[in-house]
């Protein structure tokens, strides 16, 4: 009996959604262009479960780009009308259209010139008449078997906010950098490091000179314990790198007159590099699809400037 009921409910709210699709015409664009224009705070209001989910719109607008608050707007008859200024719009939710508290605001709204975008179920509605753009979120009937609580209403309501949000995005020209400047805290922080915020640099990143013998070479990846060593000429350009592999596979084929040669005789001269201001995560793709640990960040004039390896990008929990 719940699966069966778990399943109705799936279906009666997916078929809401699929719904709005024939509805994305002219005022939906109208709706995003308006967003666009915006020059203050795109504020978001509704009553109830409309509010929670206008706070998740709000949210979602001011994490991709659009400087967004939420007003409760029974605190706003009461006082909190003045967070509304001129250059704001007003996105108000209500599956009746006619909220008290929403058509309270309406008056104010037009004396600031403030533009209202409304989603509401009933087209005809007070609030959606009132509005300069109202977006049909209509249902058939909601999931909740009584027909009574908001279930199929605001998941319809939900989506349509969520697809102006994300035509917004592409509007703006919102891009995958832009993301991560908002997002610098938490997982979704993390998948947006750069290579130069991980990478080692300096006295860190190890180094020698070509004519170093391997001895030493052995010393210097000790000490540094990344595994590895770049090979640099006398005016610090980075001629090649030596690897632990490289290490093994000398001294597998000639002994220890291996540890004689110089860096010069057994790096390897082609290192994989990466850009300072790559993410990180681009920098993981390198290193799995060439099966490698460490990538080289290179300064314009072939300098070493950073080592990243696979071992930094475990301590930032990315992997």
């Amino acid at each position: 009996m719940s699966r069966a009921t778990g399943r109705k409910v799936l279906e009666i709210e997916s078929e809401a959604i699929r719904e709005l699709i024939p509805r994305l015409d002219e005022r939906f664009d109208r709706a995003v262009e308006v967003l666009h224009g915006c020059s203050g705070h795109v504020v978001v209001t509704g009553m109830g479960k409309s509010g929670l989910i206008g706070q998740k719109l709000s949210a979602t607008l001011a994490s991709t780009g659009t400087p967004s608050l939420f007003l409760h707007p029974a605190e706003a008859i009461h006082g909190d009308l003045g967070r509304i200024v001129r250059g704001d719009v007003v996105v108000a939710i209500s599956n009746s259209g006619d909220t008290a508290e929403l058509l309270a605001l309406v008056p104010t709204l037009k004396r600031l010139g403030v533009a209202l975008v409304a989603l509401t179920g009933r087209p005809a509605s007070p609030l959606a008449q009132a509005a300069d753009v109202h977006l049909d979120v209509s249902i058939r009937e909601e999931a909740c078997p009584l027909g009574l609580a908001p279930t199929a209403s605001t998941t319809a309501a939900l989506a349509m906010g969520d697809a102006v949000a994300m035509a917004l995005v592409e509007r703006r020209g919102f891009t995958v950098e832009d993301f991560a400047v908002l997002h610098p805290g938490g997982r979704l922080g993390k998948k947006f490091l750069r290579v130069e915020d991980v990478m080692h640099t300096g006295d860190q990143a190890p180094r020698v000179a070509s004519s170093t013998a391997m001895r030493d070479v052995l010393f210097e990846m000790t000490r540094k314990r990344l595994g590895m060593t770049t090979v640099v000429d006398d005016g610090g350009r980075v001629l090649g790198m030596i690897s632990d592999g490289d290490l093994r596979r000398g001294m597998e084929r000639h002994g220890y007159a291996f540890l004689e040669r110089t860096a010069l005789e057994c790096m390897t001269t082609s290192p994989v590099t990466i850009d300072r201001r790559a993410l990180a995560t681009q920098a993981l793709d390198v290193m799995e699809s060439r099966r490698i640990t460490s990538l080289l960040v290179l300064s314009a004039d072939g300098g070493l400037d950073g080592v990243l390896h696979l071992h930094d990008l475990w301590k930032t929990e990315m992997i």
